[in-house]
């Protein structure tokens, strides 16, 4: 399964849906649906099944500019911080 990315709209925020596998092959395509949106972007991580180091790192960078990410499964979730924190390590 490669990944397959859903574009809806809700109360003035667009949702962007992530499902199957997000891996640095895929990270120009995702970049390119939402950085034209003019309206708050969450990433929506709910049927996101897999998820490379570079996928992890493009999420962190998608927060950092303020994009949401919801929805991400226990492993993601650890894997952002543990990577966040591994960031900040001089």
């Amino acid at each position: 399964m490669t990944l397959k990315i859903e574009k809806t709209a809700s109360r003035g925020t667009a949702i962007v849906r992530l499902i199957g596998r997000l891996t640095v092959e895929h990270l120009e395509e995702v970049w390119k649906e939402i950085k034209p949106v003019e309206v708050p972007v969450t990433l929506d991580l709910s049927e996101l099944s897999l998820v490379s180091l570079e996928g992890v790192r493009f999420l962190n960078a998608c927060e950092d500019k303020g994009i949401a990410v919801a929805n991400a499964s226990p492993y993601i979730s650890a894997w952002m911080l543990r990577e966040r924190e591994t960031g900040k390590r001089p």
